[in-house]
């Protein structure tokens, strides 16, 4: 049995990633979350089968994982103040006027959690995404963790095959628990904020391998 964290596991070498904080927050709502968690386990056993990493031709059939992965970047923007701009101009938004060459920060965050935009804005709910054409692809302005525009994330078509599969490997391949000790109120969901936004503690988390028993359940 190994313990360690989610980020040990797949992607030590590039602990910047914002990829690798993206996984880290889903695997942590997935285990605060353990009737979502079934939800997901029980797509991928119909879709792909138990115990089968995950392949890019499946994510097509995943439409539950993907929503969750949606909800996580909702919640969790890997880069919540996005990439500085400048502007060339002098702009006035509402009451505010916003001087020319002023540096300009877009809270991706917030507008995540915008409760205007979003029911229940702080619950990590993925049926949200369910029957919903709202993308991370910078078309809809209520869901921009890649940025929006020309200057949008470069990263994104790799973050949106490589999260996928992740993933999905992950929760159809292992079994997961807590570490000895600790239950699912322990869990840390607290930000630490920086150029990208990681959990303030990592996730703890055992994989255990599948055995024979699971494959028949």
């Amino acid at each position: 049995m190994l313990t360690s964290t989610i980020v040990d596991i797949l992607m030590k070498e590039t602990r910047t990633e914002p990829a690798t904080y993206t996984l880290e927050w889903a695997m942590a709502e997935l285990m605060h979350n353990s009737e979502i968690m079934r939800k997901v386990q029980k797509e991928l056993e119909q879709a792909v089968g138990k115990g089968i990493p995950i392949q890019e031709t499946d994510i097509a059939k995943l439409p539950y994982m993907q929503a969750v992965i949606k909800e996580t970047f909702r919640l969790h923007p890997a880069v919540p103040f996005l990439l500085p701009r400048k502007a060339e101009t002098d702009v006035k938004i509402g009451d505010y006027i916003i001087p020319k060459d002023a540096q300009i920060l877009v809270n991706a965050w917030i507008i995540g959690r915008d409760p205007n935009k979003w029911d229940n804005p702080n619950v990590f709910l993925p049926e949200r995404f369910l029957d919903c054409e709202i993308d991370v692809k910078g078309h809809h302005f209520e869901l921009i963790p890649f940025g929006s525009g020309r200057r949008i994330c470069p990263g994104l078509p790799l973050a949106i095959r490589m999260l996928p599969l992740m993933l999905g490997s992950l929760i159809n391949c292992f079994s997961w628990k807590l570490e000895d000790g600790l239950n699912v109120d322990d869990l840390n969901k607290e930000d630490e904020y920086g150029i990208t936004l990681e959990k303030s503690q990592p996730v703890r988390i055992v994989p255990i391998k599948l055995t024979e028993k699971d494959y028949m359940l």
